[in-house]
């Protein structure tokens, strides 16, 4: 019975070993594939210089974890909203690079409204939802970072 107690634990350990072993990425080989993170903006303040800002984290999340890595999504609403319906040729050209890149403009249809803007006053880029802090709540109940720009 010992004999028995004593190959069954050396079978475990070389079992275990093997899985180990065939676990180690070899010198050269190619890691895993990295995590995929996912991040929502509330927008909803005014100014360029603050957009300017909230294009600024954009890009360098983009940098940081790499644009295939990362999934960005904006809710513009309130004040926010007229970030996408800002003149500014330079952040317009931004925004649209971003879209470019993956990332998702918002605009909250309860403010488009409120403040009779229409779907044909947005950039050709921008989406829109039903409720902006709605939006952002879904989200976060699916696991999405939330970051409040421009405060």
């Amino acid at each position: 019975m010992k004999k028995i107690a004593l190959y069954a634990a050396a079978a475990a350990l070389l079992v275990g070993i093997i899985m180990v072993r065939s676990n180690t990425v070899p010198a050269g080989a190619q890691s895993a594939p990295q995590k995929s993170h996912k991040v929502i903006f509330e927008v909803n303040v005014d100014g360029l210089e603050t957009w300017q800002s909230i294009m600024n984290n954009v890009e360098n999340l983009e940098k940081a974890l790499g644009k295939d890595n990362i999934k960005i999504e904006l809710v513009c609403h309130g004040k926010g909203l007229n970030m996408l319906l800002t003149t500014d040729a330079p952040l317009i050209e931004r925004m649209r690079t971003a879209k470019e890149n993956g990332v998702v403009w918002n605009a909250c249809e309860n403010t488009m409204r409120r403040r009779n803007v229409k779907k044909e006053d947005l950039p050709a880029f921008a989406t829109t939802v039903p409720s902006g802090v709605t939006e952002v709540v879904l989200k976060q109940e699916q696991g999405w970072p939330y970051l409040k720009a421009g405060f």
